[in-house]
C-alpha cells in the first residue's frame, strides 16, 4: 500500500509547486490555446501564495508527487491546477488531494468546493464526477488571442 502524505504549502514551496504543475501539464503543451499553467513561473506562484492563494502538496516517501492550489471564496473553496506527475497518475493521489481539500473546507465552515474544467479534458470531468462534483454551468472563456475555450464549472456540496 502506498502511503501518501499531504502537507500545506508555504511560499517557499513555490519551486516544488511549479515543478509538479509543469510536469503534469506537459501533456497539454499542444492544446490550442496553450494552458496558462505552462506560462506560470516560480515567481508568479510565490506572489500568489503571498497574496492569499493556498496549496496542498502530496508526497510519497518524502518525494513531492502532486499538488492542488486553491483560494477561499465567499461561497466556498475554489481549486485549480490540480497536478499529479505523470509517472504517479492513477494511484489515487488526485483523489486524496481533493479529499484533504474537502476536509479543510469543512474545518473552516465552507460548504462548497468549486472548479472549472476545459471541456476538451473529459477525463478530469469524469474524475470530479466520480467524487461527487456536478456541472452547474458552461461558458466560453475569451482569450486575448481570439481563441475561445469551452469550460464547465463544477461544484461539490459538502
Amino acid at each position: 500500500m502506498i502511503v501518501i502524505q499531504i502537507k500545506y504549502a508555504t511560499p517557499s514551496d513555490a519551486p516544488t509547486i511549479h515543478y509538479l504543475m509543469i510536469k503534469a501539464f506537459e501533456e497539454y503543451k499542444d492544446e490550442v490555446p496553450l494552458s496558462s499553467a505552462l506560462e506560470e513561473t516560480t515567481e508568479s506562484i510565490t506572489a500568489a501564495l503571498e497574496d492569499g492563494e493556498q496549496a496542498l502538496i502530496s508526497y510519497i516517501h518524502d518525494e513531492p508527487v502532486g499538488m492542488i492550489r486553491f483560494r477561499l471564496k465567499e461561497n466556498g473553496i475554489y481549486f485549480y491546477r490540480l497536478s499529479v506527475i505523470p509517472e504517479n497518475q492513477g494511484k489515487g493521489i488526485a483523489k486524496k488531494l481533493l479529499k484533504s481539500l474537502e476536509e479543510h473546507a469543512e474545518q473552516i465552515k465552507k460548504t462548497k468546493v468549486l472548479c472549472k474544467v476545459r471541456m476538451t479534458v473529459p477525463k478530469n470531468i469524469k474524475l470530479y464526477n466520480s467524487l461527487g462534483y456536478r456541472i452547474y454551468d458552461e461558458e466560453l472563456v475569451y482569450k486575448p488571442n481570439g481563441i475561445n475555450i469551452k469550460v464547465v464549472s463544477m461544484m461539490k456540496q459538502l
